[in-house]
């Protein structure tokens, strides 16, 4: 019985006392998301590049 009240609770919350947003504020996430998403990447690739350089620069030392 525990399992099927958790269940019927569960189905309850989704239905009634959670709120969906909207389809605009879907989009606007979404968008958002991405944005990060993709500045994030360059900030990433920038460290990679420079942390690359940096090596090749330290390696040539030894060579």
């Amino acid at each position: 019985m525990r399992i099927k009240s958790y269940f019927q609770e569960a189905f309850n919350e989704l239905i009634y006392k959670v709120t969906w947003p909207s389809y605009n504020e879907l989009q606007n996430s979404a968008v958002v998301v991405m944005i990060a998403s993709f500045i994030i990447a360059l900030i990433i690739f920038g460290m990679d590049f420079i942390f690359e350089n940096v090596m090749e620069a330290v390696y040539s030392l030894f060579y």
